[in-house]
């Protein structure tokens, strides 16, 4: 089994192409060891010291490390891992991963549904290629409220990928949009 790596525009984040399915369908986002318990991949990871974050794609997996730790540290045990998962034949999951976006009930469920298709469809694919995810949290007098995980939560150039990328697009697309704000 050959794992090829990939940096990300974040520092603190790296990016692991085993060449197979990690998740059949949705992601997982784990930050701490606790959360990752359903996930047997993600916990094996986890118990690398120096790993704070693990996001499952449907074909990467995207490791945020300590800043107290380097890579060149914590790479080659990382491989290691993801590779003795793979080998095991354990599951990557216990149980379904939860759906990505969260759900929207009231008089915008127009408006809702298209800002979620322009997520999936324009937005969400190029942010897997840098190892994250960005979900729809809710959407409240013009503001949508964007959930950002993997590479993307926490990476310097987030702010710029909202306010001038995924912002512009929405409001184009959807003139009741006036803003979009990440959510913790």
């Amino acid at each position: 089994m050959f794992i090829q790596t990939e940096t990300t525009p974040n520092p603190a984040t790296l990016k692991f192409l085993p060449g197979r399915t990690v998740l059949e369908e949705g992601t997982a986002d784990f930050t701490s060891e606790e959360a990752a318990a359903v996930s047997p991949l993600a916990a094996r990871v986890f118990g690398i010291d120096g790993v704070s974050g693990v996001f499952l794609g449907s074909d990467f997996v995207t490791v945020t490390k300590d800043d107290a730790v380097h890579w060149d540290h914590l790479k080659p045990a990382l491989l290691g891992a993801i590779m003795e998962h793979f080998q095991s034949g354990a599951p990557v999951m216990e149980g379904a991963a939860k759906a990505a976006h969260a759900e929207h009930d009231g008089e915008d469920g127009e408006i809702v549904t298209q800002i979620k298709e322009l997520l999936d469809t324009r937005v969400r694919p190029a942010v897997a290629q840098d190892g994250g995810d960005i979900t729809f949290h809710g959407f409240d007098k013009g503001v949508v409220y964007l959930h950002m995980q993997g590479a993307c939560a926490g990476c310097p150039s987030s702010t710029m990928t909202l306010k001038m990328g995924i912002e512009n697009l929405l409001r184009h697309y959807i003139p009741e949009v006036t803003e979009v704000r990440p959510i913790a």
